[in-house]
This record gives C-alpha cells, sequence and structure tokens, in this order.
C-alpha cells in the first residue's frame, strides 16, 4: 500500500476583511497524484483568499498568447483543461470577457498604456498644448475670428446672406434644417419690420431674427457625396438634436485626447539639438535664386527646430509647385548630415524620387564626403543588396527612394532626418510607418495641397508649419480653362503650344486610353514627336522616356497622374487633362502646377464629358480650382478641399467619422472649444491601493480549483499585482490564467470582478464605493463637466439614467435591494461603462 505524505501548508493573507488571517488546506506532495485525486475530492473544503494591499508597480505587462501564469509551473505550449463540472458554471462570455473585448478595440493588441504622469508636469504640458494651439490658430487662420470670443477661440458661422434656398444649415441649439429665404416682417411687439431668416424643420418652419441667425447658424457639409443629412431636426423634439451634438461632442473629445497623447509623447522626445555647422553659410550662398520672405521665414523656422531645440522637429512646409520647398529640405538635410547623421528623402513616385537625386547630387557635388544613393526599382538585386549593406554601416549619408525605403530590409544605420514630399500620395500603411519615425527622428513633409489630415493637425496646432505663398518673381498665374471635351478644343490647344516652340502633357486617369490618345494625337500631329509614360512600364523604358521629355525631344507627353508630383521642365507649359471628374481636388491643383514654371504664360484645359452627369463634389472640386487661380493658393485650396472631404479621422483612413451628426462647420467649432478648454475634462487617478471597497463580498473557492491551481497564493498575489498596475496588465493576468486552467468557478469570478472593480474605480479617481440598502455610493474627484461628458458617453440607458452627481460623489438609487453578489455584479457593469469613456477625457 503506497503511502502519501501530506502537510498542513499555512497561508497568511494580509489585509484581508472579515476572514482569518491563517488558511490551512492540504497539499499532496506527488502532483500526478493530487490531480488523480482531484475528481475525489469533497467541496465543502473552502479557501477564502482576499486581495492584499501591493505597491502600485509602473512598468508595463506585455500580453503574449500562450504565456504562463507568473509563478505557475505548467508548460507555456500546453493549455491545462479544466474539469468540465467547472467549465459549466459560467458561460463563455462573461462579463469580464467582454470588457476584454472592449478595450482591445480601443486599444488594440498595444503592448502596453502609456504610464501616467505626475499632476504637475501634467500641467506644465497642457498649458504648452494651449499655446501651441493658440499660435497655430493665430499663424494659419489669421483674424477669422468672432468678435465676441476670447483670442482662442474660431467661428465658422455662416453669414445668412451667403446662403442660397435649399442649403441645409445647422442651428446650434435647434439643429439642422433647410435655409427657405429672408423676408421683412412685422414683430408682435413693434410696428417696425425687421429682417428675419426663415428654416424648414420636419414638422414646421422656423423664423429668427438675421442678427440671432447669424451667432447661431451653420452650413451643413459633409466629407461625402451625400450632401443630404439623413433626416431634418423636429422642433418639438430638441432632446434629440442634444443627443446628436452630444455624441459629435464626445467624438471630439476622444479626437482631442487622442492628439493631446500624440503630441504629449513627441514633446517628451528629445535629443541633443544639432550644432550651427559654419560651412552652412557656403551651401547657403550656393542657391542661385533670392529667397521670398516666407522662404526665408521657413529657413528660419527649420534651422530653430534643428538647432535650438531637443524635442524632434515634426513640421510642414506648405508653399504652391515651384515656390522654393525643397530647398529648405535640402538645408536641413545640410544641417543633420554635416552633424554626422543619415537623411532619408521619400517621394511618391520612382519619376520624383529621380529628380530629388539629381538635385541633391548636383548642390552636394562640392562635398565628397557626404554620398547620396537612390534606391529603386530600375536598380538590379544585387545593385539593391549593396545599397542596403552601405545604408546599414553608414556608408551613405543621404538617402533617396520611394516606399521602398520604409520597408524591414532597410535598417539605417544613424537616421537624423526624414523628408516626405507630398505625403498624400502614401498609402495607409506607409504612412503608419511615416507616423513612426516621428517620435525618433526629426521629420520635414514638404506639400503644396496638403491633405486634410495634415492641415487639421496644423490648423489645431499639434503640429508646426511653415507656409511659403509668396510666388518668385519671375512666375505668372497659370490660365485655367474648364470646358466639354472636344477634339477640336485639344488640336487647338497642343498646336498654340507648338507654335511657340513649347512642349505638351496630356494626362489620363487612368492607363486604359492611352494608346487610344497616342493614335489621335499621332493622326493630328503626324510630324510631332509624341510618347507615352505610365507606372507599369519597365523602368529603363519609362525612364528613357522621361528623359527625352525632359531634354525637349519629345513635344507631346501622353500619361497618367505619374507626373502629379515635382517634376519640373521649364519648356512644357500646356497641360491637358482629360476626364477632369476622375481626379482629386489636391491631384489636379498638382497636375496644373507641373506647367508655368518659366516665366511664360501657361495653360491649363480641364476637360470633362458631360457635365450635367457629374456628381455635387465634382462640381465643387472644380469650381475651387477655378476659384484658385492665383499663385499660391495651395493652402487656401486644402482648406477647401477639406470642406469638401472633411477632416477625417487623423488616425485612419475613414473619411466621414463622427462629422455627419453636426457637419463639418460645427464640429470644426466644437474642436477648437474643446481644445481651448482641455483642462475642464481632466480625470485625474487615484492609487488602486487608496480605493475603498465597502462591502462584505469574501466568497469561498471550491476545494477542487484550489487543488487544481499550481500555487493559488501566488497567483492571488500575481493577481493583485497585476491590478494595481493598470487595467491591462488585469486584463492579461486573466486571460492567462483562463488559458492555463479554464473557465474559473462562479466565486473565483466575482474575486476577479472585485480587482476590477477597483481598479476602474482608481482610474476613474474614484476612491470609495458604499452600499447604503438600494443606494450605491462612489466618492469621486472628478467634476461635473467631466461626469457629464461620461455619461453622454455610456451605451446604456439604464445605468446612465440610474446616475447623478452630487457633493462629489456620484450616487445611484436601485429599485430593490440587491443581495451582495448581485449588487457587485451590477457595480462592475457600471464601472466598465464609465470605464469605457476614459479615451474622452485627459487621463493626468
Amino acid at each position: 500500500m503506497a503511502i502519501v505524505k501530506t502537510s498542513l501548508f499555512p497561508i497568511s493573507i494580509s489585509g484581508a476583511e472579515d476572514v482569518p488571517s491563517l488558511v490551512f488546506f492540504k497539499l499532496e506532495s506527488s502532483p500526478n497524484r493530487r490531480r488523480r485525486r482531484l475528481w475525489k475530492l469533497q467541496r465543502k473544503r473552502s479557501f477564502s483568499p482576499l486581495s492584499a494591499s501591493l505597491v502600485s508597480a509602473t512598468n508595463n505587462a506585455i500580453y503574449t498568447q500562450g504565456v504562463s501564469i507568473p509563478g505557475a509551473n505548467c508548460s507555456t505550449t500546453t493549455t491545462t483543461k479544466f474539469p468540465p463540472s467547472m467549465d459549466k458554471i459560467q458561460p463563455e462570455r462573461d462579463a469580464i470577457s467582454i470588457l476584454h473585448q472592449r478595450i482591445r478595440r480601443e486599444h488594440g493588441n498595444r503592448e502596453a498604456f502609456r504610464p501616467a504622469m505626475g499632476s504637475e508636469e501634467a500641467d506644465k504640458y497642457i498649458r504648452l498644448v494651449k499655446e501651441q494651439q493658440q499660435r497655430g490658430l493665430q499663424k494659419l487662420k489669421g483674424d477669422k475670428r468672432d468678435g465676441n470670443d476670447d483670442r482662442t477661440s474660431f467661428s465658422c458661422k455662416v453669414d445668412p446672406y451667403t446662403l442660397r434656398p435649399g442649403d441645409y444649415v445647422v442651428h446650434k441649439k435647434v439643429g439642422i434644417g433647410r435655409f427657405v429665404g429672408i423676408k421683412f416682417d412685422v414683430p408682435k411687439d413693434s410696428t417696425e419690420p425687421i429682417e428675419y431668416v426663415f428654416i424648414e424643420y420636419a414638422d414646421g418652419m422656423a423664423k429668427l431674427p438675421v442678427k440671432q441667425a447669424s451667432r447661431m447658424l451653420y452650413r451643413y457639409n459633409l466629407p461625402n457625396e451625400n450632401k443630404r443629412p439623413r433626416t431634418l431636426s423636429k422642433l418639438s423634439d430638441p432632446g434629440a438634436w442634444e443627443r446628436r451634438r452630444t455624441k459629435g461632442k464626445v467624438a471630439i473629445q476622444k479626437m482631442v485626447v487622442d492628439l493631446m497623447e500624440l503630441y504629449l509623447h513627441r514633446l517628451k522626445q528629445r535629443r541633443p539639438p544639432y550644432p550651427k555647422s559654419p560651412i552652412m553659410a557656403e551651401f547657403v550662398s550656393q542657391f542661385p535664386y533670392e529667397p521670398t520672405p516666407d522662404q526665408k521665414q521657413a529657413f528660419i523656422d527649420v534651422e530653430k527646430d534643428l538647432t535650438e531645440q531637443e524635442t524632434p522637429m515634426d513640421r510642414l512646409i506648405c508653399g504652391d509647385v515651384g515656390f522654393g520647398k525643397t530647398e529648405v529640405a535640402l538645408r536641413a538635410i545640410f544641417c543633420v548630415v554635416s552633424a554626422g547623421k543619415q537623411a532619408m528623402v521619400l517621394a511618391p513616385t520612382i519619376v520624383l524620387a529621380k529628380q530629388h537625386f539629381d538635385v541633391i547630387l548636383e548642390r552636394f557635388s562640392k562635398y565628397p564626403n557626404i554620398k547620396v544613393g537612390l534606391l529603386s526599382r530600375f536598380q538590379t538585386k544585387s545593385e539593391k543588396d549593396e545599397y542596403l549593406r552601405m545604408i546599414k554601416h553608414g556608408r551613405l549619408d543621404i538617402i533617396v527612394g520611394t516606399h521602398s525605403l520604409l520597408g524591414s530590409r532597410v535598417v539605417y544605420n544613424n537616421l537624423g532626418l526624414l523628408v516626405v514630399d507630398e505625403e498624400q500620395r502614401f498609402g495607409v500603411k506607409q504612412k503608419e510607418k511615416i507616423a513612426s519615425f516621428k517620435t525618433s527622428v526629426d521629420v520635414l513633409t514638404l506639400s503644396a495641397t496638403p491633405i486634410p489630415r495634415t492641415l487639421y493637425l496644423a490648423l489645431t496646432g499639434f503640429r508646426d508649419a511653415s507656409l511659403i505663398t509668396t510666388p518668385p518673381p519671375e512666375r505668372v498665374p497659370i490660365r485655367t480653362h474648364l470646358s466639354a471635351y472636344s477634339k477640336e478644343k485639344v488640336i487647338s490647344a497642343i498646336e498654340r503650344e507648338l507654335d511657340r516652340g513649347g512642349q505638351v502633357f496630356y494626362v489620363l486617369p487612368r492607363i486604359k486610353g492611352l494608346e487610344e490618345v497616342m493614335e489621335f494625337l499621332k493622326q493630328s500631329f503626324p510630324n510631332v514627336e509624341i510618347a507615352i509614360a505610365h507606372g507599369k512600364q519597365y523602368s529603363k523604358q519609362l525612364e528613357e522616356t522621361m528623359e527625352n521629355f525632359a531634354l525637349g525631344e519629345l513635344k507631346v507627353l501622353i500619361c497618367t497622374n505619374i507626373v502629379e508630383s515635382g517634376l519640373d521642365i521649364q519648356n512644357a507649359n500646356t497641360i491637358i487633362i482629360q476626364d477632369v471628374q476622375q481626379f482629386g481636388l489636391a491631384q489636379l491643383y498638382q497636375l496644373r502646377g507641373r506647367v508655368g514654371r518659366a516665366d511664360k504664360e501657361a495653360h491649363a484645359h480641364l476637360f470633362y464629358h458631360d457635365k450635367s452627369l457629374l456628381s455635387d463634389q465634382a462640381l465643387e472640386r472644380l469650381a475651387a480650382l477655378e476659384e484658385c487661380r492665383e499663385l499660391g493658393q495651395g493652402f487656401q485650396l486644402a482648406e477647401r478641399d477639406m470642406a469638401i472631404r472633411g477632416f477625417g479621422n487623423i488616425f485612419g483612413e475613414q473619411q466621414t467619422g463622427d462629422v455627419g451628426n453636426v457637419g463639418i462647420d460645427l464640429f470644426f467649432e466644437m474642436l477648437f472649444e474643446s481644445l481651448s478648454k482641455v483642462e475642464e475634462h481632466r480625470v485625474i487617478s487615484v492609487p488602486y491601493q487608496s480605493v475603498q471597497l465597502d462591502m462584505n463580498i469574501n466568497p469561498h473557492l471550491p476545494s477542487e480549483y484550489i487543488n487544481y491551481l499550481e500555487n493559488p497564493m501566488e497567483i492571488m498575489n500575481q493577481a493583485e499585482i497585476a491590478a494595481g498596475k493598470d487595467i491591462w496588465s488585469l486584463m492579461q493576468f486573466t486571460e492567462n490564467l483562463r488559458r492555463q486552467y479554464g473557465k474559473e468557478p462562479y466565486s473565483m469570478e466575482i474575486l476577479l470582478k472585485k480587482l476590477y472593480v477597483k481598479r476602474m474605480a482608481a482610474d476613474l479617481g474614484i476612491t470609495r464605493i458604499y452600499a447604503l440598502g438600494k443606494i450605491v455610493g462612489m466618492k469621486t474627484n472628478m467634476n461635473k463637466k467631466v461626469f457629464k461628458l461620461i455619461t453622454y458617453s455610456m451605451a446604456s440607458d439604464i445605468h446612465r439614467n440610474s446616475l447623478v452627481f452630487e457633493d462629489a460623489q456620484i450616487k445611484a438609487e436601485l429599485l430593490l435591494e440587491l443581495p451582495r453578489e448581485q449588487l457587485l455584479n451590477w457595480i462592475f457593469q457600471c464601472l466598465a461603462e464609465l470605464h469605457a469613456s476614459l479615451p474622452a477625457l485627459i487621463k493626468y
């Protein structure tokens, strides 16, 4: 008969409430035999672990699939199945799992939350954010402010006299209606007629004095093709509009928090300022032109960013094509490279990359120690491999190329500067990669028409920007001709340019159709050299075609928008764009900028097939392009593009976001309002161990579950440690626990919920939770505005309607007095909903 050795193992639990400090249970010396006897154990034994007070740690845990619980001895490559009897205790989609799904949805699979900063540091950064926003607003929007507001406010209100019958408008207090007209009417208490604005709503007509309308009305624009709102608001139901406006407000607040976290993260990065190179003056003297005033200011801005600041630069240089943005970049590159760092120049097309390479090679030809390289698909595999080795070992100082420079194979030795030309031409993944560089290296973005998202960051002051709006002295405006397509007009335009010895771009939106145009032009101009260029051609063929056109050997180039960015051919001063409705506003502006680079008058012929078939948005784009005829209006055009397309979600590609709830103009104004009041929506978390949970809930764990765990007390201690760190760490702990041991029994779930309740309460600034009969109270440091914003964004009406804020407490009166465990479940659900609103709050 086998003898089994047993021992009584005392487990000490500090800080336990209403439980003995020592609990004894039976452990067997043989783990295998303990497992064999697991099924025979009686469920009378109990275990009552309760959370110990542990110091909050600042390091972040990492979630990984299959990682074992700290302190457990199970293999990480196998998953222990839990006894079937316990699998059935609770369904899989329990409240904790739902909470985890929400956290992952909001934060992705990122490794950890950023550690919270101290309140004094937070005050300093919030002050910096407000100052930056004010500077950005004043610099980029001039005096376009409402006279009644302070210096940080911004008004997008509409002048009622500029509205046309049928236009959709938004009244700040009432909602979305349709503008009918302005008429004189006599008020009841007067004999003098005054002007009223008449607005049609879903259930009637409203009229308001013009003066009042000018303070309360906004245009209702949407960032997509559909300009109609889903429904008109009802005068009899202002609550529906208030809910809709609140939804937009919450979305804006989340955007503000994301902006702040991104901005603060960048502010906290540090690198030594670059030394002011004594040979910079020599490099500057090689510039063959007299800089314009705006160009000079951009030089100063970039030099200060690099030589006087420790925070990595993230500056937008916005200027028309040919206005000198490249020279600003060249001086930044020289500053960085002369200090021993590498610089990367990123272009959207190989044509533009090759042009940048040629310009850089020429400007740096007097400095043999500075090596310049072009990484492109024109190179053989062996050439690419050699370039990659040179980049890795620091033998290339300036690397020029397309998005291939962002690939995992490219390893930089000591990258200091990233120059991005025409960021809007890159895809989502490339933009994300570019964004990842911004926390570690200096970034300079060049654009004639920045994408709405980039412009949006500049307007809010979270991104530094320099505008170059002064044209070079010899430049003249480009004459834009918008008309229906006809072969006669095309032939006339080409003849006019060829007669004065110039060259012509002929642009189509797609490759299909290039050959057809080629055949037509060959018949019309049999003695003229004509060629085709597009991105699908063999590299050598494309390179030769572009070079021959640049040298003037080709007179007409039939192409796609591959020539959109950067191509500088002085003798090409007519561009024909067919099917103009297929292009975006920024694309059209860029394409038009391919001509008029010299002192000759240039012509841009924009052709559409049938105006009646154009969408409202296409018509609006063309109207904007016609209006922005003058030189230096790229920034204004980008603003129009932002109004047409919308700001979008600055961290994703969705363009509509939550703008549709209130329209672009009101959305933008609400954004600036939120930015100017960031400190009012601030949640100050409290230490986890300071949270009091005054509820006598201490469930007993089943003895078979206790014996099933490898080291129960170590696991409970690890649970407390995880809860003390942050919600992410607690989530990882629970998932790892379930991965190793299966779904926990109900009593263990209650213990875990106590940890989650305390953790979420700490994040929300709640220091005490108690229950008195049907009343649940939560003592908190949050203010009423924060509470209002939080409850606005709660998904459940049941929880939202049950909560009130009074005397620095969140209170709820339940319909009946619940048993303790049900009450804990209710509190868990309520806090989970409140916690879901944290992304809309400044968490310092």
